[in-house]
């Protein structure tokens, strides 16, 4: 990239900066927190045992753990090693979590869980490493937590016999190493579960001081929860993944306040419980038939509880189940997405922007992009998000072309650039939204090639119960390079039938007929799907490609077929 581009790549990402993150970014990299070494508090009288909610297992062995795909032993060189520098960020952040304390079948792997405590405790002074970085032990602090409080379970006799006195020293100074060390200068689900942490430790212990982290905490979690949680109940980033990872946090901090009844308002408890209900509401309109969630921007299975894991947890602490969606349109406005239900259909459909303007680190390029099932099953997915190393399968799985919609020119709709970088970010129009005698369609469009002389890409979907049709307009001047791609699941498997004809099977059975349009040039090409991080299956896209010269339009189809 020349210069003078690169100069405007980083103006376009940097402008849309609040100055608090700016100031964090500054004194974030200066400040070095001092934590006072002392005994912590007391531990506080709590009520009940903790309730887990459900959670596959993470490790193997007394040192072995299986993170986004790998599985590997941080014994494995004679010594423990908890920050190999050629291990990925990510997989080193999850051996730092301690989720496995909370995971299915813990009350089996506690002597595992307590020697790797003290383990941790011993090699861990304050400050060093991937372990003090602010995400990672605020996570860690309300594992801790939870699992302490778990004793009950186990037969311990309290909380405070479950975490051993050089834990409980350890867990005090990580709150004060946090109440030090907020990320300001991330924001968003960085700083909300900065807060949690601070609220789980100031109502563990008991005192003056952790009252003040307790207090702090819910300061923040009062100002982010209007922030970060949209009217239409999904989280404002814009993932059902970190929308679930959120609505779990949400139950926690429900269950913490039965767990210590009268430590906390109850305007706060009861707002809690309105807030989880509209997002389990949410959670439930982006949810596939196959009970689980759109894999749109940054999401993958298996990172945060399962929506029905999630309905259980709601129910066990009294909140009402989902509102499954029984019109033929859902649209939830706020967040820009949408669920078709009709007939054998059920489409999720993104006419989202990219993310906030300041925080559009987890958003893909996927503008007008959407997912469906037929008859039950994924049929057109999202490629997924398989890592979040900054490297060229990062750089695609963001890209335009790893999505369901139009690439114009060889660009993105969004600049994405690096890991989380997003630079220019197409503009999304209004949506309309309208159910006909025979059906629906929804109408979306964005700006996102307004810089080559497409001033808008405008798609319709129409749904009756036998047919998809989808129209791409191609709004502006000029002749252009246009490529119009469709991702399949990896059961699915194509037979071409003429040259824009395609019939589509799955157990060799015919599932459906696509008809593409005749002035592209359509071919199946091989692609890979990434549902879980670290996983990467053999899949096959339906791709067209043409010089077009704008305005046009492109209009394809999905036909429900039977053998």
């Amino acid at each position: 990239m020349k210069p003078l581009a690169r100069v405007v790549r980083i103006w376009h990402t940097v402008r849309w900066l609040r100055p608090a993150q700016v100031w964090g970014q500054v004194t974030f990299r200066l400040r070095r927190p001092r934590v006072r070494v002392a005994s912590a508090p007391a531990v506080a009288e709590h009520s009940g045992s903790w309730v887990h909610c459900a959670r596959e297992p993470s490790m193997t062995g007394p040192s072995r753990f299986r993170f986004l795909g790998v599985e590997r032993d941080i014994a494995e060189s004679g010594w423990i090693d908890w920050d190999r520098a050629d291990w990925p960020r990510l997989w080193r952040y999850h051996l730092h979590y301690f989720d496995d304390l909370v995971a299915n079948g813990a009350a089996g792997r506690q002597e595992w869980h307590r020697d790797l405590v003290l383990l941790w405790v011993n090699d861990h002074p304050p400050g060093a490493g991937t372990a003090w970085e602010p995400y990672p032990v605020s996570l860690r602090i309300v594992n801790w937590v939870k699992w302490s409080l778990a004793a009950d379970m186990t037969g311990d006799r309290s909380a405070a016999e479950r975490l051993p006195a050089s834990a409980r020293d350890s867990l005090a100074m990580q709150a004060r190493w946090l109440m030090q060390s907020l990320e300001t200068h991330l924001l968003g689900n960085h700083l909300w579960a900065n807060a949690k942490a601070l609220v789980f430790a100031g109502l563990y212990f008991a005192g003056t001081e952790p009252a003040a982290w307790r207090s702090r905490g819910l300061e923040l979690i009062r100002r982010e929860l209007g922030e970060q949680v949209l009217a239409d109940g999904g989280h404002f980033e814009l993932s059902a993944m970190y929308h679930s990872i959120v609505l779990e946090d949400l139950l926690d901090l429900i269950q913490l306040a039965d767990r210590y009844p009268g430590a906390l308002p109850g305007p706060d408890i009861d707002r809690w419980r309105e807030t989880a209900e509209r997002m389990s509401d949410w959670l439930a309109v982006m949810s596939h038939p196959d009970r689980d969630i759109a894999l749109l921007n940054d999401a993958a299975l298996g990172q945060a509880p399962a929506p029905a894991a999630l309905a259980d947890y709601g129910a066990r602490l009294g909140l009402r189940q989902p509102h499954s969606p029984r019109e033929p349109v859902h649209w939830l406005r706020n967040t820009g997405y949408g669920r078709v239900t009709l007939g054998p259909w059920v489409a999720i459909l993104d006419a989202a922007e990219i993310g906030p303007s300041y925080l559009p680190a987890h958003g893909h390029a996927d503008a007008l992009t959407f997912e469906l099932s037929l008859d039950g099953e994924r049929l057109i997915v999202d490629s997924g998000t398989a890592t979040y190393e900054d490297c060229p399968e990062r750089w695609h799985q963001r890209s335009t072309a790893a999505h369901n919609t139009v690439q114009v020119d060889g660009l993105d709709s969004s600049e994405v650039w690096r890991s989380f970088r997003v630079a220019r970010r197409a503009r999304v129009g209004t949506v309309e939204v309208q159910e006909t005698g025979t059906g629906c369609f929804v109408c979306g469009s964005h700006d996102g090639y307004s810089r080559v002389g497409v001033h808008r890409h405008r798609r319709t979907w129409s749904f009756d119960e036998r047919e998809l049709r989808i129209k791409d307009e191609l709004l502006g001047r000029g002749r252009h390079d246009v490529v119009w791609g469709l991702h399949l699941h990896p059961d699915v498997r194509v037979e071409r039938c003429s040259p824009h004809e395609f019939v589509l099977l799955r157990r060799d059975l015919r599932v459906a007929r696509f008809h593409g349009d005749p002035r592209l040039d359509f071919v199946a090409e091989a692609s890979r799907y990434h549902p879980r991080f670290g996983s990467s299956e053999p899949a096959t896209m339906l791709i067209g490609r043409a010089s077009l010269d704008v305005p046009s339009s492109i209009v394809a189809r999905l036909v429900v077929e039977r053998d």
